[in-house]
């Protein structure tokens, strides 16, 4: 399931009244962008903010999971959603959402992969290519998630992706074009697997590169 940022999973709000210090400057119009956002010293605390500053985001559900737990009253069936976002130009989030309703489901786990918005480093680190462009990863990058581990790597340009199907659509979501990985663990676990993968890319934002 894929869609445009604000259609088709997100129902209609009403008219966006900020709570928090950020999004106010946000209205007023003193924060533009959303990389001075993500960078100023207020928390991300409203997903309207993410909405308001990058209108293209894309979001695609990677999951869903029917999840029981018995109570007094009997057994209660949620479903479990993960959903990636990204504007497939640097910017990415991962999300999980719980309800009973699917939709409902998917409407929370997009406003919590806009709460994890981050930033993603691009560029060549690969000794075969050297060519400066921003296709791959500018360097080695390793992350966790719960039983699993997964390292990225920097791969050639024209190369295209030697991973797996969830690491491919995050890598896909955050713009990378080229790339290696190599994973340990339960990687069956596709919540687990994309934040492993989220959290590798994490780190190419908070690294410096000279």
């Amino acid at each position: 399931m894929t869609g445009k940022k604000g259609r088709g999973f997100k129902k209609e709000e009403e008219t966006w009244m900020p709570a928090t210090r950020l999004g106010m400057l946000v209205q007023e119009g003193e924060i533009k962008s959303i990389e001075e956002a993500l960078r100023s010293r207020y928390p991300l605390k409203e997903h309207q903010i993410v909405e308001f500053l990058l209108p293209d985001l894309s979001e695609e559900v990677l999951d869903i999971n029917m999840v029981q737990r018995m109570t007094d009253s009997g057994r209660r069936v949620k479903f479990r959603i993960c959903v990636v976002i990204g504007n497939r130009d640097g910017y990415l989030g991962i999300g999980l959402g719980k309800d009973m309703l699917i939709r409902n489901g998917i409407t929370k786990a997009i406003t919590s992969a806009e709460l994890n918005l981050t930033y993603i480093e691009r560029g060549c680190g690969s000794w075969e290519c050297n060519c400066n462009e921003k296709h791959s990863l500018p360097f080695t990058v390793t992350g966790k998630s719960g039983g699993v581990e997964i390292t990225l790597k920097s791969a050639p340009k024209g190369l295209g992706f030697a991973v797996g199907d969830i690491p491919k659509k995050v890598l896909e979501f955050a713009g990378v074009e080229d790339c290696w990985a190599k994973t340990k663990g339960q990687t069956r676990t596709t919540f687990n697997l994309a934040m492993a993968t989220y959290n590798a890319l994490r780190k190419t934002g908070t690294m410096k590169t000279f």
